[in-house]
């Protein structure tokens, strides 16, 4: 489950080259080996399997018999008159036990048995969560790691104006400011890939947490946050959403609460009380067996209360369920509209904005160089492109992280066969 959920996850871990720095030396840190980790090692889910030895102690305990009972009564061995002394004294020897009646012992076990089974569901939803989880912070350090590189290939262009304008500046061709200006633009495309760089390390730490560790020493696989897939219908994902692992774990709560009522219902059956013995006649020197039995009166109201408060349980499990039922779709439809409308703006920038802006941006080169337009035009271009590439890799980011809640959601793989216009996740 958790590979094949992890081969589902919204950013496209398809190889490409990675910059060259200091962290290339690092060891490569794929999204699966990270979700492998949070598995293996996550405190939430060591919790949730720590709690099964003691429901799987609790079904043995709830197997379990009432338990017969020993006892002996000595009679007449002190008082006075014909009691005086300790020859009419009389021992009774017996064994007591109850007959549960009402099927107690089965709706004890069922009680058990179903919480037991709900402990599966819940853990689930946890591991879902922890998957969601790892996957948001995976995608952090993977955009991070975008943005640094749009800074420097920002650098790059900047760096080319700054050679440009000390040329038209040597040559007299345009005034100093010029070159002040491309220099601040060159510092402020050094900033941004420096916060890039922190931004990255930040990211690497936060994901390298979910599985205890205290330094982010490794680099993630590099992806590409703009391989946005084309997703199934929404009414296919709104039937999916039925099965998802947060209502399979209400309805495991729901089970248990229908074990308790048919357990409280066993209650009105009072128990039958039993009692066998043997008796010690000192003064005939004899032995007689003794047996007696009682039943409980008023055992079916005692036990009203308690199952008008079973069936008040169940009717608030089945109110639960109906709103997160509501409460799931609303996400579903909202992650849904996110990720759609973030997918179209991703590809028209891509397809529509950039292109033009990078024919733009190489002409204004040329017309600067040639002094057919002033610096600050051929900055403005320069500042648009970087800011549309800034944008598209933002609204990309959105669009994963819509399609990771949708994944979370509804615990499918999410990719309709022949329905993708940009680069699809692996199936």
């Amino acid at each position: 489950m958790w590979l094949r959920w992890a081969t589902c996850v919204a950013m496209a871990i398809a190889p490409c080259v990675y910059a060259q720095d200091d962290r290339s030396r690092l060891d490569v840190l794929t999204l699966d080996a990270a979700l492998e980790r949070v598995g293996r090692v996550h405190p939430d889910l060591r919790l949730s399997d720590a709690r099964r030895p003691l429901l799987e102690a609790g079904i043995d305990a709830a197997s379990q018999r009432p338990p017969l009972t020993a006892g002996a009564t000595l009679e007449n061995f002190a008082g006075n008159g014909p009691y005086a002394g300790a020859g009419r004294a009389e021992l009774t020897v017996t064994l007591a036990g109850v007959l549960e009646r009402g099927g107690k012992l089965e709706a004890r076990r069922a009680v058990a048995m179903a919480q037991l089974d709900a402990l599966a569901p819940q853990r689930e939803v946890l591991r879902l969560d922890l998957l969601a989880e790892t996957a948001r912070r995976y995608l952090d350090v993977t955009a991070a790691q975008r943005q640094r590189d749009i800074a420097l290939e920002d650098i790059a262009q900047r760096k080319r104006a700054v050679d440009a304008a000390q040329r038209r500046l040597s040559a007299g061709a345009s005034p100093e400011s010029a070159l002040m200006t491309a220099q601040a633009a060159l510092a402020q495309a050094q900033l941004d890939r420096d916060r890039a760089y922190q931004a990255e390390e930040v990211a690497r730490l936060r994901l390298a947490a979910l599985w205890n560790g205290r330094e982010g020493q490794f680099r993630t696989a590099a992806g590409d946050p703009l391989a946005l897939p084309a997703l199934e219908d929404f009414r296919q994902l709104a039937e999916w959403l039925e099965r998802t692992p947060e209502l399979a774990a209400l309805a495991g709560q729901a089970r248990v609460r229908e074990a308790e009522l048919r357990l409280a219902q066993s209650a009105r059956q009072p128990d039958l009380q039993w009692q066998a013995g043997l008796r010690g006649l000192n003064g005939d020197d004899a032995l007689a067996l003794t047996g007696g039995f009682s039943l409980p009166l008023g055992s079916a109201s005692r036990a009203a209360p308690g199952i008008r408060a079973a069936e008040a349980g169940l009717r608030l499990g089945d109110a639960e369920r109906d709103a997160m039922r509501s409460r799931l779709y609303v996400l579903l439809a909202s992650a849904h509209g996110q990720y759609t409308t973030a997918r179209l703006e991703a590809a028209r920038l891509g397809t529509d904005v950039l292109p033009r802006l990078a024919r733009a941006e190489l002409a204004a080169d040329r017309a600067w160089r040639a002094g057919a337009i002033s610096y600050l035009e051929w900055s403005q271009l320069q500042a648009m492109r970087v800011e549309a590439r800034k944008r598209q890799l933002d609204v990309a980011v959105q669009a994963q992280q819509a399609l990771i809640e949708i994944q979370r959601l509804t615990g499918q793989p999410l990719v309709a066969p022949g329905l993708a216009s940009l680069p699809e996740t692996a199936p």
